[in-house]
């Protein structure tokens, strides 16, 4: 059995400039893309990440919450964040729901505790277990509890980046809006086809961040967490690119390099 991690940016399933909007039509391509491809590839197995898109960058950006949570006014933000970032995985689990699929989240708020904003504990093995009976483990981006700031957010990247090392996927695919991962955002008039850790020593001052509200950082934060897992693990590959146009998710999942190769 091949694994492999797939995200779904906020971008691409809400619209990131406007609060709390789901692109309702963009999901459910996604979800029937994914599901065309398992039914074709039965050994291949899928952890599933979201992005909190419009939903909880919206509520984050307004309290801070990624910096630290101290005091009643800031708990109540960690509270709001996690609504809206539950109420957006509610509705991707849901289209997943009708495409077919046997999709079960994994909540980090519930289950991952911080350390300086990094995964510190961490029990992988329901996700295990979950691929292992058939089932589409799906995590998203959320509040945790956290030992050195109280409380603070992880995204999609930060949980992949610990989960790699439990699980040993052979690819991760991020899906956005970008067509991958511009050498002069926002001009966007050259597109890198593969970045390394020694290229991106060049390429770093450029690469832009990202439209609408992003409190987890932009592409720099992406690529940086992303070559600094590939140190650590050299045999894997990472992918950066667009699942805007239809068809893309699928041609990813089946090994096409689309947009931004990413790879010691």
């Amino acid at each position: 059995m091949s694994l492999c991690f797939v995200k779904l940016g906020g971008s691409l399933i809400t619209d990131k400039t406007r609060p709390y909007t789901i692109r309702s039509d963009k999901l459910d391509a996604l979800a029937d893309e994914i599901a065309v491809f398992v039914k074709e590839n039965p050994d291949m197995q899928i952890v599933l990440g979201h992005g909190s898109g419009s939903f909880g960058h919206a509520a984050a950006s307004r309290y801070g919450t990624r910096k630290g949570v101290s005091g009643p006014e800031a708990w109540r933000g960690f509270a709001e964040v996690w609504f809206q970032a539950s109420t957006l995985n509610r509705l991707v689990v849901e289209a997943f729901h009708r495409a077919g699929l046997p999709v079960v989240t994994f909540s980090p708020a519930a289950s991952v505790t911080a350390k300086a904003g990094k995964v510190s504990i961490w029990d992988y093995r329901p996700i295990h277990t979950a691929l292992m009976n058939g089932l589409l483990p799906v995590i998203h981006g959320d509040v945790v509890f956290d030992e050195i700031l109280g409380g603070t957010i992880l995204s999609t990247e930060d949980l992949f980046e610990h989960l790699a090392h439990q699980l040993h996927p052979q690819r991760i695919l991020l899906a956005g809006m970008e067509a991958g991962v511009w050498a002069d955002f926002p001009s966007r008039t050259l597109l890198l086809d593969e970045i390394t850790p020694d290229s991106y020593l060049q390429q770093a001052p450029d690469l832009g961040g990202t439209a609408g509200t992003d409190v987890t950082g932009g592409m720099h934060t992406k690529v940086n967490g992303m070559l600094a897992l590939l140190e650590q693990i050299p045999d894997l590959e990472i992918l950066i690119f667009s699942g805007e146009q239809a068809g893309n998710l699928r041609r990813a999942l089946g090994g096409e390099n689309l947009g931004t190769r990413l790879f010691r």
